[in-house]
Protein backbone atom coordinates (compact mmCIF):
# COMPACT_ATOMS: atom_id res chain seq x y z
CA UNK A 1 0.00 0.00 0.00
CA UNK A 2 1.44 3.38 -0.96
CA UNK A 3 2.19 5.98 1.70
CA UNK A 4 -0.18 8.37 -0.09
CA UNK A 5 -3.12 6.12 0.65
CA UNK A 6 -2.83 5.95 4.41
CA UNK A 7 -0.03 8.45 5.11
CA UNK A 8 2.65 7.07 7.36
CA UNK A 9 1.02 3.64 7.75
CA UNK A 10 2.06 0.35 6.18
CA UNK A 11 -0.47 -2.35 5.34
CA UNK A 12 0.37 -4.11 8.59
CA UNK A 13 -0.13 -0.87 10.56
CA UNK A 14 -3.46 -0.23 8.82
CA UNK A 15 -4.53 -3.74 9.82
CA UNK A 16 -3.49 -2.92 13.37
CA UNK A 17 -5.69 0.20 13.37
CA UNK A 18 -8.68 -1.87 12.27
CA UNK A 19 -7.86 -4.41 14.96
CA UNK A 20 -8.03 -1.71 17.61
CA UNK A 21 -11.39 -0.54 16.29
CA UNK A 22 -12.79 -4.09 16.41
CA UNK A 23 -11.15 -5.65 19.48
CA UNK A 24 -12.09 -9.23 20.25
CA UNK A 25 -13.93 -9.76 16.95
CA UNK A 26 -11.24 -10.50 14.43
CA UNK A 27 -11.28 -10.08 10.69
CA UNK A 28 -10.25 -13.38 9.08
CA UNK A 29 -6.84 -12.14 7.92
CA UNK A 30 -4.72 -9.08 7.20
CA UNK A 31 -6.01 -8.59 3.61
CA UNK A 32 -9.57 -8.49 5.00
CA UNK A 33 -8.52 -5.85 7.50
CA UNK A 34 -6.87 -3.75 4.79
CA UNK A 35 -9.98 -4.09 2.60
CA UNK A 36 -12.07 -2.95 5.56
CA UNK A 37 -9.82 0.06 6.03
CA UNK A 38 -10.19 0.91 2.34
CA UNK A 39 -13.97 0.70 2.66
CA UNK A 40 -13.80 2.98 5.70
CA UNK A 41 -11.83 5.54 3.71
CA UNK A 42 -14.25 5.30 0.78
CA UNK A 43 -17.22 5.81 3.10
CA UNK A 44 -15.89 9.33 3.79
CA UNK A 45 -16.13 10.23 0.10
CA UNK A 46 -19.15 8.26 -1.11
CA UNK A 47 -22.76 9.06 -0.29
CA UNK A 48 -25.14 6.28 0.83
CA UNK A 49 -26.76 4.32 -1.95
CA UNK A 50 -24.19 5.22 -4.63
CA UNK A 51 -24.58 2.27 -6.98
CA UNK A 52 -21.61 3.29 -9.15
CA UNK A 53 -19.29 2.95 -6.15
CA UNK A 54 -20.82 -0.38 -5.19
CA UNK A 55 -20.29 -1.68 -8.71
CA UNK A 56 -16.61 -0.72 -8.67
CA UNK A 57 -15.98 -2.14 -5.21
CA UNK A 58 -17.79 -5.36 -6.12
CA UNK A 59 -15.89 -5.79 -9.38
CA UNK A 60 -12.43 -4.49 -8.53
CA UNK A 61 -12.28 -4.67 -4.73
CA UNK A 62 -12.22 -1.90 -2.15
CA UNK A 63 -8.48 -1.19 -2.26
CA UNK A 64 -8.16 -0.85 -6.07
CA UNK A 65 -11.26 1.37 -6.05
CA UNK A 66 -9.71 3.58 -3.37
CA UNK A 67 -6.48 3.76 -5.38
CA UNK A 68 -8.46 4.89 -8.43
CA UNK A 69 -10.26 7.57 -6.42
CA UNK A 70 -7.29 9.11 -4.62
CA UNK A 71 -4.91 8.85 -7.57
CA UNK A 72 -5.03 10.33 -11.06
CA UNK A 73 -6.32 7.11 -12.61
CA UNK A 74 -8.15 7.92 -15.82
CA UNK A 75 -11.74 6.82 -16.48
CA UNK A 76 -10.41 4.84 -19.44
CA UNK A 77 -8.06 2.86 -17.21
CA UNK A 78 -10.82 2.12 -14.71
CA UNK A 79 -13.13 1.11 -17.56
CA UNK A 80 -10.50 -1.29 -18.88
CA UNK A 81 -10.20 -2.86 -15.44
CA UNK A 82 -13.98 -3.27 -15.33
CA UNK A 83 -13.95 -4.95 -18.73
CA UNK A 84 -11.30 -7.35 -17.49
CA UNK A 85 -13.50 -8.10 -14.47
CA UNK A 86 -16.26 -9.22 -16.85
CA UNK A 87 -20.00 -8.53 -16.99
CA UNK A 88 -22.04 -7.02 -15.53
CA UNK A 89 -19.28 -4.67 -14.31
CA UNK A 90 -19.49 -1.96 -16.95
CA UNK A 91 -20.12 1.78 -16.82
CA UNK A 92 -20.16 4.31 -19.69
CA UNK A 93 -17.01 6.46 -19.73
CA UNK A 94 -18.93 9.68 -19.12
CA UNK A 95 -20.69 8.24 -16.10
CA UNK A 96 -17.42 6.83 -14.78
CA UNK A 97 -15.71 10.20 -15.20
CA UNK A 98 -18.52 11.96 -13.33
CA UNK A 99 -18.37 9.39 -10.53
CA UNK A 100 -14.60 9.72 -10.05
CA UNK A 101 -14.88 13.52 -10.03
CA UNK A 102 -17.72 13.30 -7.51
CA UNK A 103 -15.81 11.08 -5.11
CA UNK A 104 -12.53 12.98 -5.46
CA UNK A 105 -14.33 16.20 -4.64
CA UNK A 106 -15.63 14.70 -1.40
CA UNK A 107 -12.38 13.22 -0.09
CA UNK A 108 -11.75 14.71 3.35
CA UNK A 109 -8.68 16.89 3.93
CA UNK A 110 -7.47 14.59 6.69
CA UNK A 111 -5.54 11.31 6.64
CA UNK A 112 -7.77 8.55 5.31
CA UNK A 113 -7.38 6.48 8.46
CA UNK A 114 -8.85 9.31 10.57
CA UNK A 115 -12.39 7.81 10.67
CA UNK A 116 -10.96 4.58 12.10
CA UNK A 117 -9.08 6.37 14.86
CA UNK A 118 -12.07 8.62 15.62
CA UNK A 119 -14.23 5.50 15.94
CA UNK A 120 -11.65 3.93 18.23
CA UNK A 121 -11.75 6.93 20.57
CA UNK A 122 -15.53 6.75 20.58
CA UNK A 123 -15.58 3.04 21.32
CA UNK A 124 -17.32 2.34 18.01
CA UNK A 125 -16.54 -0.63 15.78
CA UNK A 126 -16.08 -1.07 12.06
CA UNK A 127 -17.99 -3.93 10.43
CA UNK A 128 -17.76 -4.63 6.69
CA UNK A 129 -18.75 -7.53 4.41
CA UNK A 130 -15.33 -9.03 5.16
CA UNK A 131 -16.28 -9.26 8.84
CA UNK A 132 -17.89 -12.44 10.25
CA UNK A 133 -20.69 -10.47 11.96
CA UNK A 134 -21.81 -8.61 8.80
CA UNK A 135 -25.65 -8.84 8.54
CA UNK A 136 -26.23 -10.89 5.40
CA UNK A 137 -29.74 -9.43 5.04
CA UNK A 138 -28.20 -6.16 3.87
CA UNK A 139 -26.81 -7.93 0.82
CA UNK A 140 -30.37 -8.10 -0.53
CA UNK A 141 -29.89 -4.42 -1.43
CA UNK A 142 -27.35 -5.58 -4.05
CA UNK A 143 -25.69 -2.44 -5.48
CA UNK A 144 -27.55 -0.41 -2.85
CA UNK A 145 -25.87 -2.23 0.03
CA UNK A 146 -23.74 -0.11 2.37
CA UNK A 147 -19.96 -0.18 2.07
CA UNK A 148 -19.57 -0.26 5.85
CA UNK A 149 -21.39 -0.32 9.14
CA UNK A 150 -20.11 1.74 12.05
CA UNK A 151 -21.37 0.19 15.26
CA UNK A 152 -21.86 1.45 18.82
CA UNK A 153 -22.71 -1.50 21.02
CA UNK A 154 -21.52 -5.08 21.02
CA UNK A 155 -21.23 -6.18 17.35
CA UNK A 156 -22.16 -9.72 18.43
CA UNK A 157 -25.71 -8.36 18.77
CA UNK A 158 -25.86 -7.94 14.99
CA UNK A 159 -26.85 -11.61 14.95
CA UNK A 160 -30.14 -10.58 16.56
CA UNK A 161 -31.17 -8.97 13.27
CA UNK A 162 -31.82 -12.49 12.00
CA UNK A 163 -35.09 -12.32 13.98
CA UNK A 164 -36.23 -8.73 13.97
CA UNK A 165 -39.13 -6.48 13.07
CA UNK A 166 -38.95 -2.81 12.13
CA UNK A 167 -41.51 -0.52 13.78
CA UNK A 168 -41.62 2.88 12.11
CA UNK A 169 -44.00 5.79 11.96
CA UNK A 170 -44.69 9.46 12.39
CA UNK A 171 -42.32 11.73 14.29
CA UNK A 172 -45.29 13.86 15.33
CA UNK A 173 -47.13 10.81 16.61
CA UNK A 174 -50.49 11.08 18.31
CA UNK A 175 -51.15 9.54 21.72
CA UNK A 176 -52.77 6.64 19.86
CA UNK A 177 -49.68 6.10 17.71
CA UNK A 178 -47.28 6.15 20.66
CA UNK A 179 -49.52 3.78 22.64
CA UNK A 180 -49.67 1.28 19.76
CA UNK A 181 -45.90 1.54 19.26
CA UNK A 182 -45.25 0.87 22.94
CA UNK A 183 -47.64 -2.09 23.14
CA UNK A 184 -46.42 -3.54 19.84
CA UNK A 185 -42.72 -3.30 20.69
CA UNK A 186 -43.29 -4.77 24.15
CA UNK A 187 -45.33 -7.64 22.75
CA UNK A 188 -42.83 -8.41 20.00
CA UNK A 189 -39.96 -8.20 22.46
CA UNK A 190 -41.71 -10.74 24.67
CA UNK A 191 -41.86 -12.99 21.61
CA UNK A 192 -38.09 -12.73 21.16
CA UNK A 193 -37.94 -10.23 18.30
CA UNK A 194 -35.31 -7.50 18.16
CA UNK A 195 -36.90 -4.12 17.45
CA UNK A 196 -35.45 -2.01 14.63
CA UNK A 197 -36.21 1.66 14.03
CA UNK A 198 -34.63 5.02 13.27
CA UNK A 199 -34.17 6.69 16.65
CA UNK A 200 -36.49 9.60 15.79
CA UNK A 201 -39.17 11.24 17.91
CA UNK A 202 -42.66 9.75 18.08
CA UNK A 203 -43.22 6.16 17.01
CA UNK A 204 -39.50 5.32 16.70
CA UNK A 205 -38.68 6.51 20.22
CA UNK A 206 -41.70 4.75 21.74
CA UNK A 207 -40.72 1.45 20.08
CA UNK A 208 -37.11 1.71 21.24
CA UNK A 209 -38.15 2.56 24.82
CA UNK A 210 -40.53 -0.37 25.06
CA UNK A 211 -37.87 -2.78 23.80
CA UNK A 212 -35.37 -1.44 26.32
CA UNK A 213 -37.90 -1.81 29.12
CA UNK A 214 -38.53 -5.40 28.03
CA UNK A 215 -34.83 -6.23 28.13
CA UNK A 216 -34.75 -6.93 24.40
CA UNK A 217 -32.17 -5.78 21.88
CA UNK A 218 -33.23 -2.70 19.94
CA UNK A 219 -31.37 -1.32 16.92
CA UNK A 220 -31.39 2.29 15.73
CA UNK A 221 -30.09 3.13 12.26
CA UNK A 222 -28.76 6.69 12.16
CA UNK A 223 -28.57 9.06 9.19
CA UNK A 224 -25.24 10.57 10.29
CA UNK A 225 -22.26 9.21 12.15
CA UNK A 226 -22.73 7.14 15.31
CA UNK A 227 -21.29 10.07 17.26
CA UNK A 228 -23.98 12.43 15.95
CA UNK A 229 -26.89 11.58 18.24
CA UNK A 230 -29.86 13.07 16.41
CA UNK A 231 -32.37 14.33 17.32
CA UNK A 232 -30.75 15.98 20.33
CA UNK A 233 -33.88 15.44 22.42
CA UNK A 234 -33.32 11.68 22.13
CA UNK A 235 -29.71 11.87 23.28
CA UNK A 236 -30.32 9.90 26.50
CA UNK A 237 -32.41 7.30 24.69
CA UNK A 238 -29.77 6.77 21.99
CA UNK A 239 -27.05 6.39 24.62
CA UNK A 240 -29.14 3.72 26.35
CA UNK A 241 -29.52 1.93 23.03
CA UNK A 242 -25.74 2.03 22.53
CA UNK A 243 -25.24 0.39 25.95
CA UNK A 244 -27.64 -2.54 25.58
CA UNK A 245 -28.57 -2.57 21.88
CA UNK A 246 -26.97 -1.14 18.74
CA UNK A 247 -26.53 2.22 17.06
CA UNK A 248 -25.65 1.66 13.40
CA UNK A 249 -24.61 4.02 10.60
CA UNK A 250 -23.09 3.53 7.17
CA UNK A 251 -21.36 6.91 7.30
CA UNK A 252 -18.20 7.37 9.36
CA UNK A 253 -18.12 9.21 12.70
CA UNK A 254 -18.40 12.96 12.28
CA UNK A 255 -20.86 12.75 9.37
CA UNK A 256 -23.83 15.11 9.53
CA UNK A 257 -27.39 13.84 9.00
CA UNK A 258 -29.13 15.39 5.98
CA UNK A 259 -32.53 14.94 4.37
CA UNK A 260 -31.07 12.71 1.64
CA UNK A 261 -29.22 10.62 4.19
CA UNK A 262 -32.39 10.12 6.22
CA UNK A 263 -34.16 8.80 3.12
CA UNK A 264 -31.28 6.47 2.25
CA UNK A 265 -31.02 5.30 5.87
CA UNK A 266 -34.56 3.96 5.55
CA UNK A 267 -33.48 1.29 3.07
CA UNK A 268 -31.21 -0.19 5.76
CA UNK A 269 -34.07 -0.40 8.27
CA UNK A 270 -36.19 -2.27 5.72
CA UNK A 271 -33.41 -4.58 4.53
CA UNK A 272 -32.11 -5.51 7.97
CA UNK A 273 -35.52 -6.57 9.31
CA UNK A 274 -37.61 -9.66 8.64
CA UNK A 275 -40.71 -7.46 8.33
CA UNK A 276 -41.64 -3.78 8.53
CA UNK A 277 -44.70 -2.40 10.31
CA UNK A 278 -45.85 1.19 9.85
CA UNK A 279 -47.58 2.07 13.12
CA UNK A 280 -48.87 5.54 12.27
CA UNK A 281 -48.17 7.71 9.24
CA UNK A 282 -49.61 10.80 7.65
CA UNK A 283 -49.85 11.30 3.92
CA UNK A 284 -46.25 12.59 3.67
CA UNK A 285 -44.58 10.66 6.49
CA UNK A 286 -40.98 9.55 5.90
CA UNK A 287 -41.95 6.11 7.18
CA UNK A 288 -43.76 5.55 3.88
CA UNK A 289 -40.32 5.68 2.27
CA UNK A 290 -39.23 2.81 4.54
CA UNK A 291 -42.38 0.92 3.55
CA UNK A 292 -41.52 1.43 -0.11
CA UNK A 293 -38.08 -0.07 0.38
CA UNK A 294 -39.56 -3.07 2.21
CA UNK A 295 -42.00 -3.65 -0.65
CA UNK A 296 -39.25 -3.39 -3.28
CA UNK A 297 -37.19 -5.95 -1.39
CA UNK A 298 -40.14 -8.32 -1.09
CA UNK A 299 -40.12 -8.07 2.70
CA UNK A 300 -43.45 -8.51 4.51
CA UNK A 301 -45.10 -5.14 5.11
CA UNK A 302 -47.78 -4.37 7.68
CA UNK A 303 -49.68 -1.23 8.57
CA UNK A 304 -51.75 -0.43 11.65
CA UNK A 305 -55.16 1.10 10.96
CA UNK A 306 -56.25 4.22 12.82
CA UNK A 307 -59.37 6.35 13.11
CA UNK A 308 -60.64 7.25 9.65
CA UNK A 309 -60.94 10.83 10.87
CA UNK A 310 -57.25 11.05 11.82
CA UNK A 311 -54.86 12.60 9.25
CA UNK A 312 -52.06 10.87 11.17
CA UNK A 313 -53.26 7.48 9.88
CA UNK A 314 -53.85 8.49 6.25
CA UNK A 315 -50.56 6.96 5.12
CA UNK A 316 -51.27 3.63 6.82
CA UNK A 317 -54.69 3.40 5.24
CA UNK A 318 -53.22 4.14 1.83
CA UNK A 319 -50.59 1.42 2.27
CA UNK A 320 -53.35 -1.08 3.01
CA UNK A 321 -55.66 0.10 0.26
CA UNK A 322 -53.22 0.72 -2.60
CA UNK A 323 -49.94 -1.02 -1.85
CA UNK A 324 -50.89 -4.40 -0.45
CA UNK A 325 -49.75 -3.85 3.12
CA UNK A 326 -51.25 -6.32 5.59
CA UNK A 327 -53.60 -4.79 8.15
CA UNK A 328 -52.14 -5.66 11.58
CA UNK A 329 -53.76 -4.86 14.91
CA UNK A 330 -51.74 -6.81 17.50
CA UNK A 331 -48.23 -8.07 18.24
CA UNK A 332 -49.37 -11.58 17.29
CA UNK A 333 -50.39 -10.39 13.83
CA UNK A 334 -47.13 -8.47 13.44
CA UNK A 335 -45.13 -11.52 14.46
CA UNK A 336 -46.94 -13.57 11.82
CA UNK A 337 -45.56 -11.25 9.13
CA UNK A 338 -42.01 -12.31 9.98
CA UNK A 339 -42.79 -15.80 11.17
CA UNK A 340 -45.94 -17.27 9.62
CA UNK A 341 -47.99 -19.62 11.78
CA UNK A 342 -46.46 -23.08 11.81
CA UNK A 343 -42.95 -21.83 11.08
CA UNK A 344 -41.77 -22.64 14.61
CA UNK A 345 -40.71 -26.13 15.48
CA UNK A 346 -43.20 -27.90 17.72
CA UNK A 347 -42.60 -27.23 21.36
CA UNK A 348 -40.67 -23.95 20.95
CA UNK A 349 -42.04 -21.16 23.07
CA UNK A 350 -42.12 -17.54 21.91
CA UNK A 351 -39.27 -15.61 23.49
CA UNK A 352 -37.53 -18.84 24.54
CA UNK A 353 -34.40 -20.36 23.09
CA UNK A 354 -35.64 -19.78 19.56
CA UNK A 355 -35.63 -16.05 20.26
CA UNK A 356 -32.08 -16.03 21.64
CA UNK A 357 -28.76 -16.18 19.92
CA UNK A 358 -26.13 -18.38 21.57
CA UNK A 359 -23.46 -16.28 23.19
CA UNK A 360 -25.51 -13.06 23.14
CA UNK A 361 -24.77 -10.92 26.16
CA UNK A 362 -27.52 -8.36 25.54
Amino acid sequence: MSDGMFPGLTSREVASVVGRVAPGIDYPDEPSMVAAAARAALSSAIEPGDTDAALLVGALGALPTLRAVIGDTSPQSVSAALRDAGPPALLPIDRLRDALDRWRGRLPRVPLHTPLERAGRLGARLVTPEHPTWPAALDSLELGAPLTLWVRGDPARLARLSRSIALVGARAATGYGEHVALESAAGLSDRGFAIVSGGAYGVDAAAHRAALSSGQVTVAFLAGGVDRLYPAGNDDLLRRIARTGLLLAELPPGSTPTRWRFLMRNRLIAAASDATVVVEAGARSGSLNTAGHAAQLGRPLGAVPGPITSPASTGCHRLIREYGAICVTSPDEMAELAEPLGARLDGEEPGGEAGRVPGDRG
